[in-house]
This record gives C-alpha cells, sequence and structure tokens, in this order.
C-alpha cells in the first residue's frame, strides 16, 4: 500500500512539472489539478498509514 502511494506521488510530481512544459491553456491548468489532487491524497494517505514509530517529534 505505502508503495503504491509513494509511486503515485513521484509520478503525479513528475507529471506536474513535465506538463507546465508542454501544455498549455485550460489543458495544463486541469492536468495541474488533477494532479496536485493525486499529490494532496497520496500525501494524506502516506500520512494516516505511517507506523506510530515514524514521529518526526523526538522527546
Amino acid at each position: 500500500m505505502k508503495a503504491l502511494l509513494w509511486l503515485l506521488l513521484a509520478v503525479a510530481v513528475a507529471a506536474n512539472a513535465v506538463t507546465s512544459f508542454i501544455l498549455v491553456g485550460t489543458t495544463q491548468i486541469l492536468v495541474s489539478l488533477v494532479t496536485g489532487v493525486v499529490v494532496i491524497a497520496s500525501g494524506v494517505g502516506l500520512f494516516l498509514t505511517r507506523e506510530k514509530g515514524e514521529d518526526v517529534r523526538t522527546h
């Protein structure tokens, strides 16, 4: 599950970067919107599926 989320995150970020050079106008906006939603969703999914020991804070 985590591997799929990481793959989606990486592909969406790469696609968003590439489309800003290739596409223009409405198509670029729509593709950026879709890839942005995928990035946010996969980031939230990764956050929610983290293990309790993976907390960033060190106390």
